[in-house]
């Protein structure tokens, strides 16, 4: 039988649905939860091992204890073989290093794992290139290219690798950026090293560095200010596309978080999904995103505080997608991706979407979940 090791890091993701823009740290977490921060790896580990369960009477599952992969391994139909000991309530980068390597004692044909860039870094210090991994994405900041591109996804890489329909293996970049730098609106990232993950192509890449300002990104600019309605709500994502919109009209920009305007005129930088929440549910609004660099993802990537209530109160006919035709080019005709932590909704988000890629430029392209 082939042998699965499972790892979940319980707290990757938590500072995304607050603006705290990652999870790293004690300080940093302690944060996270007096703002009402929940768990949000558990749910999308529980949701990718659901897949890998159809051929569980074909795999022996290890994993650590509890909220590390026990609880999600047991909600997903597994008996699985309990490894190690951990703190519960209060796990360490140290515990999923520690988990790894004695899931590489074990003989694991695979490991897979839930978090975000962060937990990729104590994997690859922990496993080099001794195994084939697969990331769950449940980070905040998923620079990386170690994960599948939604939960479900990872789910049936990992079980097709395991029932060998996947053969090819390929090595796949860990990056991680600086955090302090990244809550301040710079991008430090550096690469860290590389991890064997199974080729097939529902893996994500990795995200391409910051693009300078283009003219196409004035044009887009131009189109959306002068597009916009009184008295709506605009939400402007995070990006160096959507930063210009905020230049144009004159207003300070969070880089890295999510700024609201209503009547061109700044009404919240930097807003948290609760407050975010509590303006969508009672007054008309627009949200405007751009795709990520090289991945194409339009939700669940940096910019949780738009969470799928915010997007269900909004309405799908009222979400912008902008992105240069460069960006667009860049994805060789993959599609736009959507992962929200919400299947239904992602479901709901798929289809054509109009993208404005400069002033009065539009064309109609493909989202897929």
């Amino acid at each position: 039988m082939k042998k699965l090791g499972i790892i979940v890091n319980p707290v990757a993701g938590m500072g995304g649905r607050v603006g705290l823009k990652g999870s790293d740290g004690i300080e940093i977490l302690k944060k996270a939860r007096e703002l009402g921060a929940k768990p949000e790896s558990p749910l999308r580990a529980t949701d990718a091992l659901k897949s890998v369960a159809r051929i569980k009477d074909q795999i022996e599952v290890y994993t650590y204890p509890q909220e590390m992969g026990e609880d999600e391994a047991r909600a997903a139909g597994f008996e699985p073989i309990v490894l190690g000991s951990i703190k519960s309530g209060e796990t360490s980068p140290e515990d999923t290093m520690r988990a790894a390597a004695e899931m590489i004692e074990k003989g694991v044909d695979l490991l897979i794992f839930a978090g975000g860039d962060g937990t990729a870094r104590n994997i690859y210090s922990a496993v080099g290139d001794k195994i084939p991994v697969l990331g769950i994405p449940a980070g905040v900041k998923i620079h990386s290219a170690v994960y599948a591109v939604n939960p479900h996804s990872a789910g049936e890489v990992a079980a097709l690798y395991l029932e060998g329909s996947v053969v090819n293996i390929r090595e796949a970049e860990v990056m991680d950026i600086d955090e302090d730098a990244f809550r301040a609106g710079r991008v430090s990232a550096k690469l860290y090293g590389f991890l064997k993950v199974p080729e097939e192509r529902r893996m994500q890449n990795v995200k391409s560095g910051a693009r300078s300002e283009t003219v196409e990104a004035q044009g887009i600019a131009a189109d959306i200010v002068a597009n916009m309605e009184k008295d709506v709500y605009y939400i402007i994502g995070p990006g160096t596309t959507t930063r210009n919109i905020m230049q144009r009209m004159e207003l300070p920009f969070t880089l890295l978080g999510v700024d609201v305007v209503k009547n061109k005129e700044l009404i919240a930088n930097d807003i948290s999904e609760k407050n975010l929440y509590e303006i969508v549910k009672a007054n008309k609004a627009r949200i405007v995103v751009t795709a990520i660099g090289g991945q194409g993802h339009i939700f669940g990537r940096g910019n949780q505080q738009v969470s799928p209530r915010v997007i269900r109160a909004v309405g799908k006919a009222n979400i912008k997608v902008v992105a240069s035709r460069d960006k667009l080019v860049a994805l060789q005709a993959r599609p736009l991706l959507v992962d929200t932590g919400d299947p239904e909704l992602d479901n709901e988000l798929c289809g054509y979407t109009r993208v404005t890629m400069g002033w009065e430029d539009y064309t109609m392209y493909k989202v897929s979940n």
